[in-house]
């Protein structure tokens, strides 16, 4: 896709992905990549912030023989989630009114 993708915008489809169900790095990169061509030097900075204001949780689980760290939602971030999604409608909502016509700034 075309436009760009903020670093809060991408927190909120990991969020939106690990509320699903918990998961790693490469499942979620695979996910944001549906819309955004997001690289790991991205993605991972996002999860560890994430991480650190207490919005997911970590844990290791062995699959095939790998290491694989999963992410896995917080209350918090059951919380921020919610806000984040009603931000996004609201902007989606302006953005559309603009694109279609129905909205517009009146001078004066």
């Amino acid at each position: 896709m075309y436009y760009p993708l903020s670093a809060l915008l991408i927190e909120c489809l990991i969020l939106s992905v690990v509320q699903k169900e918990d998961s790693y790095g490469y499942e979620i990169s695979q996910t944001v990549k549906l819309v955004s061509p997001i690289k790991e030097s991205t993605l991972y900075p996002i999860l560890k912030k994430l991480e650190q204001n207490g919005y997911v949780t970590t844990y290791t689980q062995v699959f095939q023989n790998r290491s694989r760290k999963y992410y896995a939602i917080t209350e918090a971030g059951k919380k921020q989630l919610l806000f984040l999604q009603e931000e996004w409608q609201e902007y989606r909502d302006t953005i559309d009114g603009i694109i279609e016509g129905r909205l517009h700034h009146d001078e004066g």
